[in-house]
């Protein structure tokens, strides 16, 4: 999908030195590259299986892909098995892991014909599409907050019907180099938008590109190494009944830039049938008076962000493609770092 248009508000601060900065990859951060790299390779593989094949035969090499990965991939396994336990709330069978990774092999081979403009393909339903419409007609720009769930391209599919659509996803340079590669193979004409996270001027990037009318899209489920020192950002908060550190970071550059959080995901609902959802979690565009108002407003919103992932997760469990150490277990020193701490209000956070 490629931005937007929001309504007249109080104008966006102007500092010379932002006041929110990206960080910067730490050292443990092994997700930052490993899986965007598997998933460029992922494309092309799948690009050619589709153009060779067309999409009714490449579905069927989906099982042995599948079925390889389940046997061979034991580390991305063992994080299915751990998040599926939890969002299922029974030890999972083999069936569910399999149904899971099926589902992520199939958004993978889908995404080649829709980036290729073979929309006729799917039946894609599309709910709390008013959300971006009124971000469209009011032409401020506004945050797409999502996660490691469903499919992105499908989004592509809302952006048909609004012409002067624009996207710009953030993600680090390197990632990003990667996955347009591996979209200049499949469709050279497709270009993904990019703002490099990690950068100084990455806010006012993320700023201009709103003030332009555009959306700002950010996939908020991971959480980068706490590396040498506390992470402030970082919040410990229930999901599937265990905490997990969340980085409330998005939320308070929505803050700054007085704009609006629309939760976003492309869900699939196996064959060729997908549903679309938008929902707004925050509304920025007048933040509240006083420092402590303001602090409370962006937990409130990081809250929100992820008892909705919560929600979508029991919903939807095999639309889960984070296939990482979510709950931190594979490094405790890192996660009971001072850092990382609970959202005030309880266990909970702030209700």
């Amino acid at each position: 999908m490629s931005g937007a248009a929001h309504e007249p508000a109080a104008a966006a601060p102007r500092a010379a030195e932002p006041a929110v900065a990206a960080p910067a990859p730490a050292a443990g951060s092994d997700w930052a590259g490993r899986r965007e790299r598997s998933n460029a390779l992922a494309l092309r593989l799948m690009s050619w299986i589709a153009v060779s094949c067309g999409r009714r035969v490449a579905r069927w090499v989906l099982h042995p892909i599948t079925l390889y990965f389940m046997l061979f991939a034991p580390g991305p396994r063992r994080q299915s098995r751990r998040f599926l336990r939890r969002a299922l709330g029974r030890a999972p069978r083999f069936a569910d892991g399999y149904r899971q990774v099926h589902a992520f092999a199939a958004t993978v081979l889908d995404r080649v014909y829709l980036l290729r403009g073979r929309h006729a393909l799917f039946d894609v339903q599309v709910r709390g599409e008013e959300a971006v419409v009124q971000t469209l007609a009011e032409g401020r720009g506004a945050f797409l907050v999502g996660a490691h769930v469903g499919s992105f391209e499908v989004l592509r599919d809302v952006g048909r019907h609004h012409p002067g659509l624009r996207i710009a996803m953030v993600m680090f340079p390197d990632n990003a180099r990667m996955v347009n590669a591996a979209l200049r193979a499949i469709a050279p004409e497709v270009r993904l938008d990019v703002i490099a996270l990690g950068r100084p001027d990455t806010p006012l990037r993320v700023r201009d590109w709103m003030d332009e009318g555009g959306l700002v899209g950010i996939l908020a489920d991971r959480t980068l190494a706490l590396g040498d020192g506390p992470r402030r950002d970082l919040h410990r908060l229930p999901f599937l009944g265990e905490p997990a550190p969340f980085s409330d970071g998005p939320f308070r550059l929505a803050m700054l830039l007085r704009r609006r959080v629309i939760f976003m995901v492309g869900l699939y609902l196996g064959g060729a049938r997908y549903e679309v959802r938008f929902q707004t979690l925050a509304d920025f565009s007048t933040p509240p008076a006083g420092a402590a108002a303001r602090e409370a407003a962006v937990r409130q919103a990081l809250h929100d962000y992820v008892a909705t992932l919560e929600a979508l997760c029991r919903e939807h469990p095999s639309n889960w493609f984070n296939f990482h150490d979510v709950w931190a277990q594979d490094a405790p020193a890192e996660a009971a770092a001072p850092g990382a701490r609970p959202a005030p209000g309880g266990p909970d956070g702030p209700r």
